[in-house]
């Protein structure tokens, strides 16, 4: 017994270092409505919309920067400096907001929220 007691701490703390190391960085989803609220709320934010320009020229949330889903890779996107600021994404439906969060963690990004499409949208809308 007082040998199994050392080998079931040490096992336990390599599972717990191991798990904490596994961590991966991801995006938050969340509502339209929490989306107004956050933007009410919090200063200093991006509200980018990753649908084509064309489409973005018809209608977009004021305030909103346009980098469509599709020009979004692995190289550094220059309207986006600061990796850590707090950036909301949306599209037209939804999928392609999901798409673009992704990439943008794979990049390094750390605050993105994503909340859908403006398809729902329910708030002013600029052109």
């Amino acid at each position: 017994m007082k040998k199994l007691i050392p080998i079931l701490l040490s096992t336990l703390l390599f599972t717990g270092c191991a798990s904490s190391n596994n961590q991966t960085n991801t995006y938050r989803r969340i509502s339209k409505n929490e989306a107004v609220d956050m933007m009410a709320q919090e200063t200093g934010y991006i509200i980018l919309d990753v649908r084509r320009l064309d489409e973005f020229a018809g209608g977009h949330i004021p305030g909103a920067i346009n980098v469509a889903n599709e020009s979004i890779g692995t190289a550094e996107i220059p309207e986006l400096p600061d990796k850590d600021q707090l950036i909301m994404v949306y599209c037209r439906s939804g999928r392609r907001s999901k798409e673009a969060a992704e990439k943008l963690v794979k990049l390094g990004y750390t605050n993105i929220v994503e909340f859908g499409g403006i398809l729902d949208w329910k708030g002013e809308i600029e052109t």
